[in-house]
Order: C-alpha cells, then sequence, then structure tokens
C-alpha cells in the first residue's frame, strides 16, 4: 500500500493531524500498514513539500502544538491521477500457506491444534468485523455512493476472513477423514 495516496484519501474526507492519520490506519483492517509511525509523519512532510498537503499549527496549553493537515487542489488532483490509473491486484502472499506446507512433518493432533488456532483467530476476525460494520470506526458518509463503497468494502473484508474460515474448516475435515 502506498502510504501517501492513503493519507490523501483520507484527508481527502477531512483536515486530519497526524496522530488521526496514525491511528486511523493503525486500526483498520482496511488501511493496512507494515511500516512504523515515523513513516506517516516522513509522508506528511514529503506531501507538504510537494504542495499536496497543507498544514496549519494551533497552540495548545500544556500540550505540544497541533498540526492539522488538509489536502490542497494539486493534492486532489494527485489523488484523482491515482484513482483513474490501473487497478493493482491484490498480493497473495499468506505466511500461514507457507507453513501448512511443510505440516505434514506434525502428528495429526499438532496439525488439527494448528488448524484449530488458525480457525479461533479467524473466528474472532469475523465477529471483530461484523462488530465494526455495526459500529464503524471510520467511515466518511458525504454521499449515497461513498456509503455505498464503504458498506461493500466492510462487507468484503468480513467476507474474506469467512472465506478463509470456511476453508480450514473444510481442511480440518478431510484431514480427519484422511489421517
Amino acid at each position: 500500500m502506498d502510504i501517501q495516496y492513503t493519507i490523501l484519501g483520507l484527508l481527502n474526507a477531512q483536515p486530519l493531524s497526524g496522530y488521526d492519520l496514525k491511528k486511523i490506519i493503525a486500526d483498520s483492517d482496511l488501511f493496512y500498514w507494515s511500516g512504523n509511525n515515523n513513516q506517516i509523519y516522513h509522508s506528511l512532510v514529503n506531501l507538504h513539500k510537494q504542495g499536496l498537503v497543507s498544514v496549519e499549527t494551533f497552540q495548545q496549553e500544556n500540550l505540544p502544538p497541533r498540526k492539522l493537515y488538509s489536502i490542497t487542489p494539486a493534492g486532489e488532483m494527485e489523488l484523482r491521477q491515482w484513482l483513474l490509473s490501473d487497478p493493482v491486484l491484490p498480493e497473495i502472499r499468506d505466511p500461514f500457506l507457507i507453513q501448512l506446507a511443510w505440516a505434514d512433518q506434525l502428528h495429526g493432533d499438532e496439525l488439527d491444534a494448528l488448524l484449530a488456532r488458525y480457525a479461533e483467530e479467524l473466528e474472532m476476525q469475523v465477529r471483530m468485523l461484523g462488530q465494526r460494520r455495526l459500529n464503524p470506526w471510520y467511515r466518511p458518509a458525504r454521499t449515497k455512493r461513498e456509503t455505498l463503497l464503504w458498506s461493500r468494502i466492510e462487507e468484503r473484508l468480513q467476507e474474506r476472513y469467512q472465506q478463509e474460515l470456511d476453508w480450514v474448516n473444510r481442511l480440518r475435515n478431510e484431514i480427519l477423514k484422511n489421517p
């Protein structure tokens, strides 16, 4: 994920501080980011230097100054150009599949325990995303179409975990039938 476009998209919805951006990204399944928080601030500095965001500083009593970032017209154009670019297929890099590729070395009960732990994690994600859909943590809703898009994105994230859960449960049953 290119963090700069995520930041531009979030700022296109509303002005945010670096802390706000960090929290939204950290709490998100959609905005998965494997980098560290300094990269978010570094990206904000770069976006500001490029004229894609503006920054307004507010003094706070007994706290460090608060910087509020907003997207500029040039940032809106950059975001729009990116939105019009060719879509990228999802990466399918699944560490669990690699782990599973060598799992024949495990005893039957060990393999089942591994699959059961994975299924538990998936079940928890499905439940968590279901709750999040009822009480969205972040969902711009400036238009009906935007509301629909965000609703379907949340639905898709939950479906992905549910599909993975269904798959691992089928695998467990197959292994139990064919030890």
